[in-house]
């Protein structure tokens, strides 16, 4: 015989997973991936971005002038993993999309 599982059961189990679901508006690229640029991330002459908006044309320059081959942005309050990548540059931004800080790692 067959037991069917009561709602609260289930609610219990998927709940956490929902949790993990995005929200699909994570950071100013998230319509399009990042450009993929060649080599390990460079500090060098990263200042002159702080201050701008974060946009995804931004992005695309960040790359460029980093050298990265990943970008990830990071909004205000937003968790990010702290393992270390040579080859990401990490953009962070304000509640204005004001970018507040972009470095490599």
């Amino acid at each position: 015989m067959r037991m069917a599982m009561p709602m609260p059961m289930m609610a219990m189990i998927f709940l956490p997973l929902a949790a993990c679901a995005g929200t699909g508006s994570e950071g100013p690229d998230s319509a399009s991936p990042p450009a993929m640029a060649q080599g390990p991330c460079s500090h060098d002459g990263l200042d002159r971005f702080t201050g701008q908006k974060a946009t995804a044309d931004l992005g695309a320059e960040l790359l460029k002038a980093s050298g990265a081959k990943t970008l990830r942005w990071g909004g205000p309050n937003m968790a990010m993993t702290m393992d270390f990548r040579p080859d990401r540059l990490t953009v962070s931004y304000d509640d204005q999309m004001v970018v507040i800080s972009a470095r490599c790692g």
